[in-house]
């Protein structure tokens, strides 16, 4: 194979074989292709894209890069996990994976650490004491074959190809691409063995895909690979103009994921997205109208069934939730952030309060960096409340950086809009993408 002839071809928005993608793939993760080359195979498709058998082709050979899991049927129940494209104060995984569980569904999940303006997954569940994100796959294995769900990061045998070229992509501006984005994702989710994949796609100002176009097209790109890879699958578009829930951070988003669990949140928005993102992985895997799914759903969290699945999935992976309490307690500068005035709260901008919870240490600028499990931002409003000047709106922690407290408390009062008329109702989910 000829690299700089196939990057002449794709140069020149020429469609390239499958087995010339599988082929570069290969070579690249085995080092034979170098990363000035593969940085401008990115660029080259970042500016002329790929047609959907080019994309089929990038992700299958981005897949089979490394190890691809499987889940018997027999052995195991029908496989499932959903997918967020990221957002502020999401916490979703946290419910919905053990919800699904709970439900009868095998929940593989392959999760990852956040770089940018708050944690990942995988952050939030390592601030619980002894938590081990990073199982071997034989661990991973064990855990869900125990009690149905697992959280655990992506290993180097899933998809090398996929890391390798996402570290190239995050340093050479390739990374807003719908054709590579698809491969990224769906490379590990294949990879992961899961029968069924549910994505929830976001969008606005704390989203990765600003508008609802952007998103949708993504959203259908995802299912189309995954159905033409040999899953059920289906996507959601919903709203992150504002912030999911209430915490935003890592340790308080545990919390607010586990007062969720144990209906004891006043967080319905991460509640209901939750319920309605386990109810779709339970109607497609195992064909149950989807009415009746979510009834199963809000039965399974109603009785506890999913604190359960959740409280023991953390003790199969070391953590233990007493000494998270306990932790929770733990020393850290923290200050009220006061309503510039009297009214109600019009809208809260999710990029600015991110923007404050990264300030305080809640998220990484690099990769490697450690983060502040205590830092982050706990609103005390939410869209439509009413407000008196002065009133607190929201309460800043940090146990590393009590110096940035004014600067972090100046973006969540600007982030928080506040105005004289009660701002109309608007919905969650925007689309649904099958």
């Amino acid at each position: 194979m000829t690299v700089k002839l196939l990057l002449d071809r794709k140069r020149e928005g020429r469609e390239l074989a499958p087995d010339e993608i599988r082929e570069l793939v290969r070579e690249y993760t085995a080092g034979g292709v170098p990363d000035y080359q593969m940085a401008a195979f990115a660029m080259a498709v970042c500016c002329r894209g790929m047609t959907g058998a080019e994309t089929q082709a990038l992700t299958e050979a981005m897949r089979d890069s490394g190890t691809c899991l499987e889940w018997p049927a027999g052995e195991y129940p029908p496989s499932a996990d959903k997918h967020s494209t990221g957002g502020v104060g999401d916490k979703i995984s946290l419910v919905a994976q053990p919800l699904a569980a709970a439900c009868g569904l095998a929940v593989p999940s392959l999760t990852g650490r956040g770089l940018g303006l708050t944690g990942g997954t995988a952050d939030k569940m390592e601030s619980i004491p002894g938590y081990v994100a990073a199982l071997p796959l034989s661990g991973y294995r064990r855990v869900v074959r125990d009690c149905g769900c697992t959280l655990t990061v992506q290993t180097a045998e899933i998809a090398p190809a996929d890391k390798k070229l996402y570290a190239l992509r995050d340093v050479t501006g390739t990374v807003p691409s719908i054709p590579l984005i698809v491969a990224s994702i769906l490379s590990k989710k294949l990879a992961e063995g899961a029968g069924t994949l549910v994505f929830d796609v976001k969008c606005g100002s704390g989203a990765f895909m600003k508008t609802r176009e952007e998103a949708a097209a993504l959203a259908r790109a995802l299912v189309d690979g995954a159905k033409g890879a040999g899953r059920k699958a289906c996507a959601l578009v919903t709203m992150m103009d504002e912030p999911l829930g209430f915490a935003v951070g890592n340790a308080n988003e545990v919390q607010e994921a586990i007062d969720v669990l144990k209906c004891e949140s006043r967080a319905s928005d991460v509640e209901t997205l939750s319920v309605e993102l386990a109810a779709r992985m339970v109607s497609l895997a195992m064909g149950t109208p989807l009415e009746e799914a979510r009834a199963e759903c809000r039965r399974k969290l109603e009785c506890g069934d999913a604190y359960r699945r959740f409280v023991r999935m953390v003790e199969l992976h070391g953590g233990s939730l007493e000494a998270f309490a306990k932790s929770r307690l733990a020393d850290a500068t923290a200050a009220d952030v006061a309503a510039a005035e009297s009214g109600f709260v019009q809208s809260i901008d999710a990029r600015g309060v991110a923007e404050a919870a990264f300030l305080l240490g809640a998220g990484r600028a690099r990769s490697g960096e450690a983060v502040d499990f205590l830092a982050g931002v706990e609103l005390r409003v939410s869209r439509g409340d009413r407000v008196d000047a002065g009133s607190p709106v929201a309460r800043l922690a940090t146990a590393t950086r009590g110096e940035v407290l004014e600067e972090a408390a100046r973006l969540v009062r600007n982030a928080i809009v506040i105005g004289s008329d009660m701002p109309a109702p608007r919905d969650l989910v925007l689309e649904v993408v099958e």
